[in-house]
């Protein structure tokens, strides 16, 4: 599966909400919410740098999509869309071990692990949608000129 848009990254997103991961990990944490949290708690951190958000928004899509093996799949899905920096980020955000020396990948997983017990008001998903067209068209305009 390709994400060949926003609106259908969008609707996948929207899914998420009530949505709970498989697995003995799951628990109580809702992957909209979830999500939203992430990249909220990012772009507090690190204000400029959209793709590392992106890459905190879109994480769960691939646990809704693909419960068993989500890493993988979710950054191929996203990479036509939203560019190789946003699909490593999600490859090797799930890979235990990878690359703590890697800032951004540590911020992600510091955001990650504190969004599951953050309580605050993150905004709603719709909030994102400029964030991740902005994503998107960048990512466009660099694959055209590769």
């Amino acid at each position: 599966m390709e994400l060949r848009s926003v609106e259908e990254l969008m609707d996948l997103l929207y899914a998420c909400r009530g949505a709970r991961p498989a697995g003995p990990s799951g628990g109580a944490v809702d992957l909209h919410g979830h999500a939203l949290r992430t990249a909220a708690l990012l772009r507090r951190g690190r204000p400029a740098d959209k793709e590392l958000q992106v890459a905190g928004l879109v994480c769960p899509v691939g646990r809704l999509l693909w419960p068993g093996d989500p890493a993988g799949r979710t950054a191929d899905a996203v990479r036509p869309l939203l560019g190789a920096r946003v699909a490593r980020l999600l490859r090797r955000h799930a890979q235990a071990g990878a690359a703590l020396h890697d800032d951004d990948l540590l911020r992600l997983r510091q955001a990650d692990e504190e969004a599951r017990t953050a309580v605050f008001d993150a905004g709603v998903l719709e909030d994102w949608r400029t964030v991740l067209e902005l994503v998107a068209a960048r990512n466009a305009r660099l694959g055209a000129v590769d």
